[in-house]
């Protein structure tokens, strides 16, 4: 048999009904129409009795009131006592607990495509994950990311900065016979541990016997025996910005998250991603990126990868005061430092670009002028009078010509270099 029971407020509770099962005695007891439908699932006999002649056996017998007021008064001890461990819980938990993943991973390289596959893998159980790369690349938002894709995401996800704690674990572990440690109060849930190349020596070694048998031992004081092993039924990942020799042998699955700068094929969409959130928050009309910046932007490397790009945008937004376009000028930090303050003549001068793009250069230049006068020149070389005040040509090469080049030099052979 099963029973279950619907309200407007909450979800259909249902429960089982073992063979001695007694329904509807709060009911009776209490004289209170019937709450729960009772479904026969196979074959059954029931033993019916009315109402009334329930009543005369209550009265008959006050044993019955008594046993029921009893076990209502342990149901609700009971029930009080799980709510205030309930609280204590989220009261240890709330400075760590993570609601959310911030977002997923944007791009549509092939790196970005193979993260996503092994973000996929490590959500189908509840293996160990060990996330390496580094710093800037939201290493922490992946673990989210595995956690809220698998079966346990009802459960609660913790971050904890490896930094902050005790070389003795006792927040990770608690203390014997004192304070619960939060895998104690984790239950079935995450632990994520950020940063976990800050791990001493004797708390990587804690952390490593966690992975390798399952079991942690609390932090006993200096002088008393050591506690009793427990079992952890949290799910440990770790996030690092290097590889964690003592560590990684003993973690199940092992995502090395590729830099910005060997991905810049996903630029576009993380810019054009960034760009949306700034203007949302701000309430501004999204504008368009030139190519420009676009093109500047895929040759800086990006050495702070996500949290870097994230910053620019944010700026470039506050700095472009509702501009409908993103030009190159505002991502001039996007750029090494030995180019920050060189001065690019085609932006400066948009005519010479026009000029540069156009049929003239080289084309018309080349064979419209230079091909018949250089011709010209050289014939006037050879077959003039070899005299500079008789021949315009002498004058010109010799007078100007190679002056000109031995002053311009510095200038000349950068503008050459430019144009290859």
């Amino acid at each position: 048999m099963e029973s279950y029971q619907t309200e407007q407020e909450s979800k259909v509770n249902a429960s089982s009904l073992l063979p001695g099962a007694v329904i509807q005695l709060q009911e009776l007891l209490l004289e209170q129409p019937a709450r729960e439908t009772i479904v026969t699932l196979t074959e059954c006999h029931l033993a019916v009795i009315s109402a009334p002649q329930f009543q005369q056996l209550v009265a008959q017998y006050p044993e019955i009131s008594q046993t029921f007021s009893r076990q209502l008064a342990q149901e609700l001890a009971q029930v009080s006592s799980q709510l205030n461990y309930e609280q204590e819980r989220q009261a240890a938990l709330r400075p760590y607990i993570v609601s959310k993943a911030k977002r997923g991973v944007v791009g549509k390289s092939r790196y970005a495509v193979r993260l996503r596959q092994q973000i996929k893998e490590a959500t189908k159980d509840r293996r160990s994950v060990l996330i390496f790369g580094e710093p800037g690349l939201e290493k922490d938002n992946i673990t989210a990311l595995i956690h809220f894709g698998s079966a346990s995401r009802r459960q609660p996800i913790i971050q904890v900065d490896c930094s902050t704690l005790q070389a003795s674990g006792a927040e990770l572990f608690g203390r014997s016979g004192g304070k619960t440690g939060l895998i104690e109060w984790l239950g079935e849930g995450t632990l994520v541990l950020n940063n976990g190349q800050e791990l001493t020596a004797d708390l990587a070694a804690k952390v490593a016997h966690l992975l390798e048998t399952g079991r942690y031992i609390p932090v006993s004081r200096a002088g008393e025996a050591p506690g009793e092993s427990r079992p952890c039924r949290a799910r440990v990942m770790m996030t690092s910005e290097k590889t964690l020799p003592t560590l990684e042998r003993w973690v199940d699955y092992q995502i090395k998250v590729p830099p910005v700068r060997v991905r810049k094929a996903d630029i576009e969409d993380q810019v054009e991603y960034y760009i949306s959130l700034a203007c949302r928050a701000k309430g501004l009309p999204k504008p368009k990126l030139a190519p420009e910046a676009l093109r500047r932007l895929q040759g800086y490397d990006f050495p702070g990868n996500l949290k870097e790009i994230q910053s620019l945008v944010n700026r470039a937004i506050a700095q472009s005061a509702g501009a409908p376009v993103l030009t190159e000028e505002i991502f001039w930090s996007a750029q090494p430092k030995k180019k920050q303050f060189r001065l690019n003549l085609l932006n400066a001068y948009p005519d010479l670009r026009r000029f540069l793009r156009s049929p003239w250069w080289p084309d018309r230049i080349n064979y419209g002028f230079t091909l018949w006068f250089f011709a010209l020149v050289v014939v006037v070389l050879f077959m003039g009078p070899q005299h500079r005040n008789e021949n315009f040509a002498l004058n010109m090469f010799w007078a100007w010509w190679w002056p000109l080049m031995l002053l311009g030099f510095p200038f000349v052979g950068r503008l050459w270099c430019a144009y290859c």
